[in-house]
């Protein structure tokens, strides 16, 4: 009678491990998934919106639309460019995809129309 609670003790560990066991491969996946995904992302994101915060007056810039124009005046939200002489239109900040002549900042999305 004494092997009793011996023989629970070792199945309700036994029932911890093997719940340890089976959660590793999602753990797994959900930090492989954070590594590969989700870190490169968000540091290409504070890289872009870093960018769009530093721009000034003077800037040649080109849009993810694909006008070339050079900053003319600034808002929190919009930016405005001047395209040709008195020609100046208003774009959002986040329109702006880079500086004119270097790599763009905001990576064209492929697919699409």
């Amino acid at each position: 009678m004494t092997r009793l609670p011996i023989l629970v003790a070792q199945t309700s560990a036994t029932g911890i491990q093997g719940f340890l066991v089976s959660i590793f491969p999602i753990a797994a996946i959900v930090l492989v998934f954070y590594l590969l995904v989700l870190m490169p992302m968000r540091r290409r994101q504070r890289k872009v919106t870093e960018f769009q915060a530093g721009l000034k007056v003077g800037d040649k810039v080109i849009t993810t639309g694909g006008l070339f124009g050079q900053v003319t005046k600034l808002s929190d939200t919009s930016v405005q460019l001047q395209i040709a002489d008195k020609v100046r239109v208003d774009v959002s900040r986040a329109a702006i995809g880079g500086l004119q002549g270097q790599e763009p900042v905001v990576q064209p999305q492929s697919g699409g129309l």
